[in-house]
C-alpha cells in the first residue's frame, strides 16, 4: 500500500498492519494535519534483529530523535547494523524509523524520496537533528 506523506508516496507492508487500509490512511492524514502523533496500529514486526531495532524504534517519542549508535549500545551492536536493520523497516512512518539520525547528520532514509522527506518529517515533528560537524 501506498500512502501519501507531505506530497510524496510512502510504501507500506500492508501485510504487516492489522488494521483496513483506509485506517491506515486516515491515520496517516491525521498525523499530516498534526492532529496525530503516533500511530494506533498493530504492527507484526519482523523477525529477528529487524524487528528488535522496529521495537526500539517504536519507543522514540514524537519529536524526539536517537542516533544509530546510542540505539546500538542499547542492543550491544554496531550502528552500521541498526542502519542496516532501518533500511529494512517495513512500515517506515509508522514505526518511525525518520527518528533514528547519525551522530553526524541525519543518515540516511529509504521511504519515499529518501532524505528530504526525512527531514521534513523531523520537522513537522519539532524534532532537532544533529547538524553535520565542521
Amino acid at each position: 500500500m501506498n500512502v501519501e506523506v507531505f506530497g510524496d508516496s510512502v510504501k507500506l507492508d500492508a501485510g504487516r498492519i492489522d488494521a483496513p487500509d483506509d485506517e491506515v490512511r486516515a491515520q496517516v492524514a491525521e498525523y499530516v494535519a498534526g492532529d496525530r502523533r503516533e500511530f494506533d496500529l498493530p504492527v507484526a514486526l519482523r523477525d529477528g534483529f529487524i524487528g528488535t531495532v522496529m521495537t526500539e524504534m517504536q519507543a522514540i517519542p514524537h519529536g524526539e530523535t536517537r542516533t544509530y549508535g546510542e540505539l546500538a549500545d542499547a542492543l550491544d551492536t554496531a550502528p552500521v547494523a541498526v542502519g542496516s536493520a532501518c533500511a529494512r523497516n517495513p512500515v517506515p512512518l509508522v514505526v518511525p524509523c525518520h527518528r533514528v539520525v547519525a551522530a553526524d547528520g541525519l543518515g540516511g532514509y529509504t521511504a519515499g524520496d529518501g532524505t528530504a522527506l526525512k527531514e521534513r518529517l523531523l520537522a513537522h515533528e519539532g524534532a532537532v537533528s544533529p547538524r553535520p560537524r565542521a
